[in-house]
């Protein structure tokens, strides 16, 4: 099956924050990844506690938070890794 991705709107703000470098470099693996539409479980697994229902993508320091709506991936954060868990305020 494939998957359209999409982006909630608050990610243009974590865009803001990273290196344009990290965003070029995220988007080429977003864009190149044959797994993220394969979804294999094992690769990227269910978060637990607030984050229940979404899954995660590591890329280097860097994390895209998404779920799986039908036939599309929204992905709703990314960021650094030592911030993405944090609650927004």
């Amino acid at each position: 099956m494939t998957y359209k991705i999409t982006f909630k709107k608050s990610v243009s703000n974590d865009l803001k924050k990273i290196d344009k470098q990290e965003i070029i470099r995220i988007f080429n693996k977003l864009e190149n990844n044959s797994a993220l539409n394969a979804l294999n479980a094992d690769s990227y697994p269910e978060l637990q506690g607030q984050f229940a229902g979404l899954r995660k993508f590591r890329i280097g320091n860097y994390r895209v938070i998404f779920a799986i709506i039908d036939d599309i991936i929204l992905i709703t954060r990314i960021q650094h890794r030592k911030n993405v868990y944090k609650i927004r305020s």
